[in-house]
């Protein structure tokens, strides 16, 4: 069971339950959270409380890809971690060296430490849902999209979903210094999540999500990758356990969880470029591309 959030016809905003045959069924909560925390404090799962909830409900006619879909959560704050993957370590190397092999970099200590790096990514108003524009950075001349699967947690720090993200990356400004990692992950629309959020409940092994990303330029292929949260570093328990160390945690909170997905070094994103990123049992992602006016000061 899924839980997603449209447009309708009068521009109000709708939270449904997707099944997975596709039906959409209308709920009467506000977000995503009020569901969950409703259902706690009735002594039933999330999944009974929406089955309660749309039994005896005619489903929409309007098919899930007619909707005009937005963000499906509005996360107070979304947090990302870094150098999950052995081939997430592999590209920073790359970028932090030049291409230099065998030279050991910070990058290879965070893979290897106990401490995860996690890092602040982006507020509601800077994240973007399902179809929206993400936008190019303007001082940044070599950036990628990070498809990852994101988790949405509770103020307890409970991992109530699962949904895909897209964690926009300027690999020059963060292969250029490690300190300028907040300009090289922050900015405008450089973050999206969708299209829905997979319960949690409803999910039997979340290091088994498959997850494909591809890239059009020009209705044309031109990046195409795959992964799987099996080939993950870390547990997500030991994410969300050091994302909660003296820590205050808001409910609807999304931590993203790394990404296994890197287009070729010699890529980089171009404006009109389409995103594609999906996760299997959640849905596809899907933003396109564009640049902002760029700076007097931005790199030639």
């Amino acid at each position: 069971m899924r839980i997603i959030r449209f447009l309708d016809n009068n521009s109000q905003i709708v939270l449904a339950a997707l099944t997975d045959q596709e039906e959409v069924y209308p709920i009467p909560f506000n977000d995503f959270m009020e569901l969950v925390n409703l259902a706690e404090k009735s002594g039933i799962s999330t999944l009974k409380l929406v089955e309660t909830s749309i039994s005896g409900v005619t489903a929409l006619k309007e098919r899930v890809e007619d909707l005009q879909l937005i963000v499906p959560i509005e996360a107070p704050e979304v947090w990302a971690s870094g150098v999950t993957y052995e081939k997430s370590r592999d590209a920073r190397n790359y970028e932090a060296t030049g291409g230099k092999v065998d030279v050991e970099t910070c990058y290879d200590k965070v893979y290897d430490a106990e401490r995860p790096e996690i890092f602040f990514k982006s507020t509601a108003a800077r994240t973007v849902g399902p179809n929206t524009p993400v936008y190019l950075r303007s001082d940044s001349n070599w950036q990628i999209p990070e498809p990852e699967v994101a988790l949405v947690i509770s103020k307890s720090g409970k991992i109530v979903g699962y949904t895909a993200g897209n964690d926009m990356s300027s690999r020059d400004i963060e292969g250029e210094n490690p300190l300028y990692l907040p300009q090289a992950k922050i900015w405008k629309h450089s973050c999206s999540v969708g299209p829905a959020i997979r319960l949690a409940e409803t999910v039997e092994d979340p290091y088994n999500f498959q997850i494909t990303c591809r890239i059009y330029r020009n209705n044309k292929l031109v990046v195409e990758g795959n992964a799987n949260t099996s080939q993950l570093k870390r547990r997500f328990d030991e994410l969300v356990s050091f994302l909660e160390k003296d820590n205050e945690i808001f409910d609807g909170t999304v931590l993203m969880t790394g990404t296994c997905i890197v287009p070729p070094n010699e890529f980089t994103l171009q404006d009109n470029d389409q995103i594609e990123i999906e996760v299997s049992t959640i849905g596809v992602l899907s933003n396109p591309v564009k640049e902002q006016q760029r700076s007097k000061e931005a790199v030639k």
